[in-house]
This record gives structure tokens, C-alpha cells and sequence, in this order.
């Protein structure tokens, strides 16, 4: 049985839903965007090499409108991560049975496609991003699972500054809510 459960945790896919927030200082003055966004939407493929270490690729994407009292945008944020992981669940022996703590960090690639009036300035640049998981087990083969997320951007300024509305080229939280589903080992799981 033992066995089982660690095959069922060596490939995983993940799906997650939630929430964004740019930072203010990734927008050139007169844009302010919303403080809190929807959606956020990430798609993964997790593979663990031992109990805790891993990978994983995700695929991020989020979008941000402008605040109240400010010039009228909306602003897609894609971005591509390969990204190490830590399972830190053997490490917080106080956690109840079935829940988990994973830490993720990894380089990746944002690209920021303003819409509307300023669909012409279109940016892209590395990122780096890291997080924490905290999941609950809801069967062998799947769990629900919290994560929060920071996105550093390596963003140059924007120069000329008009190249800047509407877009983006900063930093980014995100909180999502979503699964992770077994896609490996589990023959004998009922």
C-alpha cells in the first residue's frame, strides 16, 4: 500500500484558479490597475524525482483591468515556468494526516499583451517565481490544494514611456485554489 501512494505522487497534473495582484510600480503613471484581479488560471505537470524533490512546468495566466479614477485598460499576463520543488511535509511533523506543505521557486518567461486602445505594446521578459502549497488529501489520487505565489520581473523600462500604457513590466501575486490528480502508479487504488 505504501508503495502505491508514493507511485501515485510521481507524475501529477495541476490545475488552480484565484486571484491576482499586480504591483503599481509595473505600470507607467497615469495606469493603476485593480488591487484584486480575476482570473488567474494555472495549468501544470509535476514529475518528483525522490519523496521530496521535483519539477515542474506550469503555465500561468492572468488578467488585470484598470482601477477606479484612472485611464480605462485590461492587460493579459502570460507567463511559462520550469520551476524546483520541495516537499516540506516530512519537515512540520504537526501537520494532521492527509495534508502537505510544497514549496516551488524556478526562472521563467512573462508576456504581457495590453488589449484595446493599447494592443500595440505588447512587452515579454524573464521572471523568476517562487510559492508555497498547502494541500489536503481528498482521495489516493487526488488533492485540493492553496497556493499563494510571488512573480519577480525582469522588465526593462519602458522607453519611450507611451510604449508603457496599458502595459506591464513588474511584479505579481497570485492566490489560487485548485487540484492536483495523480497521473501515475495507481493500478491498485480503488
Amino acid at each position: 500500500m505504501a508503495n502505491a501512494q508514493i507511485e501515485t505522487s510521481k507524475w501529477k497534473a495541476l490545475i488552480a484558479v484565484g486571484f491576482n495582484s499586480p504591483s503599481q510600480d509595473g505600470l507607467v503613471n497615469p495606469f493603476e490597475a485593480n488591487s484584486m484581479n480575476f482570473p488567474t488560471i494555472n495549468l501544470g505537470v509535476q514529475h518528483m524525482f525522490t519523496p521530496q524533490l521535483g519539477a515542474k512546468v506550469d503555465f500561468g495566466y492572468n488578467r488585470f483591468a484598470n482601477a477606479d479614477n484612472t485611464p480605462e485598460f485590461k492587460t493579459n499576463y502570460s507567463r511559462i515556468n520550469a520551476q524546483f520543488i520541495y516537499d516540506a511535509t516530512r519537515d512540520f511533523t504537526f501537520l494532521p494526516f492527509g495534508t502537505g506543505l510544497v514549496f516551488h521557486v524556478g526562472p521563467g518567461y512573462s508576456m504581457i499583451k495590453p488589449l484595446g486602445n493599447y494592443g500595440d505594446n505588447k512587452t515579454s521578459f524573464l521572471n523568476a517565481m517562487g510559492g508555497l502549497e498547502f494541500h489536503v488529501g481528498i482521495s489516493q489520487t487526488v488533492s485540493a490544494f492553496v497556493d499563494g505565489s510571488y512573480i519577480l520581473g525582469f522588465g526593462d523600462t519602458f522607453d519611450p514611456i507611451t510604449e508603457g500604457f496599458g502595459s506591464f513590466n513588474g511584479n505579481m501575486l497570485t492566490v489560487t485554489v485548485g487540484v492536483a490528480v495523480s497521473l501515475s502508479g495507481c493500478y491498485t487504488c480503488n
